[in-house]
């Protein structure tokens, strides 16, 4: 690439208004003056140091509100050429989708039969299975949206209607997926550390927590989008609600953040207590570690700790980078399959009551006429002190597993 010959193409330009971001050359290529508030987008550079690079991707720059451009231009999507890149996309890309659509699939399948037992069942009914069976459905619905979302990507973007009510229900159902983690945490919280405030919070204030608060904010952000719009310029078949704003964006990622960080504190201080009443009860120490590694086995999915475990990886391409990306997509596209199986399918409560219904069927059908007394383990206990709140605990943990 010839930077001298191509830096004398972007000399500034008297602008229509003065407000605008003026044209720029940044070292590869010319932005031209742009609108406050857009992304331009425009083909990657065909050449760099020698290597060729796939004009077909484009790179992009954020002009910001107050009329300056960003800092640096984004070329994260510039790939150079080789003899395989010009007939396939880069293959760890490919394989992490994989990753991600094997895990989301098997997911959905674990998710719904898990759902389906819990509905059916009138015995599993209590406000805690209820509040297991609505994660499990924000998991249902984040899953099979993003995977709608990712086979119709390139209709979508054709599509602006199609595009924004894809883009918002994705964003709304992952939403709530982290608030009804919230609901799960600060139900285990008031459970086994503030128990005199268990009685004080109906299904009705989680049901609020875990579906109205989440659609407020995705409100707050879509009518953000609406107002202040962010153009996307060079490319006019894209739909600016599927871009990536570096403010609006906040809107929601920002309670997200703030409910694992929230759940965190939850999981140290629920921890803290089943440890100190294990340390105080007349137990076995290899007892006690049993004990405590199975509760934070079982609370790390429930919590979305595994969200915060994968946040911060390489920087770098590279081998490691790919184990990285290929062991983060299947963490977290597996998190709803690790949720149905702790607190459905090996769950002895939920064994119990297949056997006590298969039972009951067997009796039915060989024509036996005494009654049989029904099943009600699951009902819930309102434990008084926390002493009574950390043993019903481990009476959750040994049902679990």
């Amino acid at each position: 690439m010839n930077i001298t010959s191509t830096n004398n193409t972007c000399l500034p330009e008297k602008v229509l208004n003065p407000d605008w971001c003026p044209n720029h050359w940044d070292g590869l290529l010319c932005w031209k003056a742009s609108k406050p508030g857009a992304v331009v987008y425009q083909a990657c550079f065909d050449e760099l140091n020698g290597v060729r690079y796939d004009t077909s991707r484009n790179a992009s720059r954020h002009c910001k509100l107050n009329g300056v451009w960003e800092s640096s231009s984004d070329y994260m999507n510039c790939r150079a050429l080789d003899l395989h890149s010009s007939l396939y996309p880069d293959p760890s890309i490919v394989y992490t989708s994989y990753f991600y659509y094997g895990g989301y699939t098997i997911s959905l399948v674990a998710l719904v039969a898990a759902v389906s037992i819990f509905v059916y069942f009138k015995d599993l009914r209590c406000l805690r299975n209820t509040i297991h069976t609505n994660l499990m459905c924000t998991y249902i619905l984040s899953d099979f949206t993003w995977i709608l979302t990712s086979t119709l990507q390139e209709w979508l973007s054709a599509s602006n209607n199609a595009c924004v009510l894809f883009t918002f229900s994705l964003h709304y159902f992952v939403l709530t997926n982290f608030f009804w983690m919230f609901v799960e945490g600060l139900y285990l919280y008031i459970l086994v550390v503030e128990t005199f405030t268990r009685e004080n919070i109906k299904l009705r204030v989680y049901m609020s927590i875990g579906w109205g608060v989440p659609l407020v904010i995705m409100i707050v952000w879509g009518v953000s989008k609406i107002i202040t719009p962010m153009e996307i310029e060079e490319r006019s078949d894209s739909c600016s609600w599927m871009t990536p704003h570096p403010v609006h964006d906040w809107i929601y990622q920002g309670p997200a953040i703030i409910v694992l960080i929230v759940n965190l504190v939850f999981l140290s201080k629920i921890m803290w207590v089943l440890i100190t009443k294990l340390r105080s009860a007349n137990s076995a120490e290899t007892q006690q570690y049993r004990k405590a590694s199975k509760a934070l086995l079982v609370l790390i999915p429930l919590l979305g700790v595994t969200y915060i475990l994968t946040m911060v990886g390489p920087t770098e391409s590279g081998t490691y980078a790919n184990y990285y990306s290929y062991g983060r997509a299947t963490l977290l596209s597996m998190q709803g399959f690790m949720v149905a199986i702790f607190y459905c399918f090996v769950n002895s409560e939920v064994k119990n009551t297949f056997k006590h219904h298969l039972d009951r069927w067997n009796e039915e059908r060989n024509l036996r006429t005494r009654g049989s007394r029904r099943f009600t383990y699951s009902k819930d206990w309102s434990p008084n002190t926390r002493s009574d709140s950390v043993r019903y605990f481990f009476n959750i943990l040994d049902v679990l597993m």
